[in-house]
């Protein structure tokens, strides 16, 4: 729930921004800009490609706010709306786009599309190996 008592997976980005500010002001001479919508993900236990997607998300540090559909039953019918009526995780609404079974460079794309603002990735040498074929101590 937000702070007005509503569910976060039904904002849309009517909902996010000048408006909600206490007696729906703008911003002051702080200069503050609009707050980008937030990313939701949509996802169950068990699902491989969920984990795999919210695990290269987070890798990223790309922040998400994440609803088990079969905790929610308004998170599941957000999904069967969007998805031909089944119930296809790992679904994204990233602002007006809702992304079924998404890569995380889809998420990305669709984020940076409604200004959301992601931290750069790590340098080259900062990421491991995984191809290493000597290692420390080993005999060949």
């Amino acid at each position: 729930m937000d702070s007005s008592g509503q569910p976060l997976h039904d904002v849309t980005s009517d909902d996010v921004g000048v408006g909600d500010r206490a007696g729906g002001e703008p911003p002051g001479e702080g200069g503050a800009a609009e707050e980008p919508p937030p990313i939701v993900v949509y996802w169950r236990p068990g699902c491989g490609f969920c984990m795999s997607l919210r695990a290269r998300l987070r890798r990223r540090g790309v922040p998400t706010v994440d609803v088990n559909i079969w905790d929610d039953a308004d998170g599941a019918a957000f999904v069967r709306a969007h998805a031909g009526g089944n119930e296809t995780v790992p679904t994204v609404a990233v602002g007006d786009s809702v992304l079924v079974n998404p890569s995380s460079v889809d998420v990305l794309d669709a984020g940076r599309a409604a200004g959301v603002r992601f931290p750069e990735p790590p340098p080259p040498w900062w990421r491991r190996r995984r191809n290493r074929t000597a290692r420390h101590g080993s005999t060949a």
